[in-house]
């Protein structure tokens, strides 16, 4: 068991789908062109942006896709390499590059479609310079990639940049190991779900509701 629970609240009543946080992401992370590791998705219409019912009894809300770091990640025991691998400390599931044979088991053992990326060529990005942290790992071809909750900056103590950009401030991240830390305490008085729990994976990423 990992020393912590580091896990990722989004709070459905909140979110804007502004799309700030898949874009921080993006950026803070020198993305590919045509990569993205965080996506929001519309609970409502058939459309992006649509609401369900007839007006006007409408609803509809947001919900944000990426690696949900799972407490039994099924990307682990499928990875021949040790590529994908759970991180001890925090619980936080990584990649490493280096490793990557590019056999993509990882994307065919997750159950939360479209989560991870492969590279099929070199990256090619829309700027000739990298933007971000300079501490992110170089994407590199024939490997798979996917949200590091920003590990580089969890390194430095700081928040993923997805949860300090959130004007809504509908994401919180944290510890829930930690009884006295402010994802616990939310985590005890907020109904919440988690994505497909039938699968079996105990996902670290919850929605509150």
């Amino acid at each position: 068991m990992a020393d912590k629970k580091l896990v990722m609240l989004v709070d459905t009543k909140r979110c804007i789908g502004c799309n700030s946080c898949a874009v921080a992401c993006k950026i803070e992370n020198n993305l590919p062109k045509n990569i993205w590791w965080n996506r929001i998705m519309t609970v409502g219409g058939d459309n992006l942006d649509s609401p369900e019912g007839e007006y006007p009894n409408l609803k509809m809300h947001n919900i944000t896709v990426a690696c949900q770091h799972c407490e039994n990640p099924a990307c682990v025991k499928v990875c021949p390499v040790g590529a994908t691998y759970k991180d001890p400390e925090t619980g936080v599931v990584r990649q490493d590059y280096d490793k990557c044979i590019g056999c993509r088991m990882c994307m065919s053992a997750c159950p939360y479609t479209g989560v991870r990326n492969f590279n099929w060529e070199e990256p090619a990005y829309h700027l000739d310079f990298a933007v971000g942290d300079a501490d992110v790992a170089p994407h590199e071809k024939h490997t798979v990639e996917k949200c590091t909750f920003c590990w580089h900056r969890l390194a430095k103590g700081l928040q993923p940049a997805c949860v300090e950009v959130c004007s809504a401030r509908a994401r919180h991240f944290g510890d829930a190991n930690d009884p006295d830390s402010a994802v616990s305490a939310i985590l005890r008085t907020r109904s919440h779900e988690q994505l497909l729990p039938d699968e079996g994976t105990d996902p670290n990423v919850y929605f509150l509701v």
